[in-house]
């Protein structure tokens, strides 16, 4: 299993904006991909600093909707407006959960 990390800085005053688009908008298209096993999200509302933590059955599923991908594309794209930096992409190997 891999995880993709993607952390992100937010505007703070469009913090919960931002969230309400992932859960309506993202979060939907995200549980439809290829090798998709779960996911978690972490905040820091004080500093606008979002960690999203998606699981995936292989290291090519994380990749293939992973930074450079049409869906990772649009993802960013739909955030741009709530971003205060560009957000920092990363794949790790789960090599121990419980």
């Amino acid at each position: 299993m891999h995880a993709r990390l993607v952390t992100s800085q937010f505007q703070l005053d469009k913090l919960e904006e931002a969230g309400q688009l992932y859960r309506e908008s993202i979060l939907p298209e995200v549980r439809q991909l290829p090798g998709f096993k779960g996911r978690m999200v972490l905040v820091d509302r004080s500093k606008g600093k979002v960690i999203a933590i998606t699981l995936w059955e292989s290291e090519a599923d994380a990749r293939a909707s992973g930074e450079g991908s049409a869906f990772m594309q649009a993802t960013l794209a739909k955030n741009a407006p709530f971003y205060a930096a560009p957000p920092v992409i990363e794949i790790y190997e789960v090599v121990d959960q419980e």
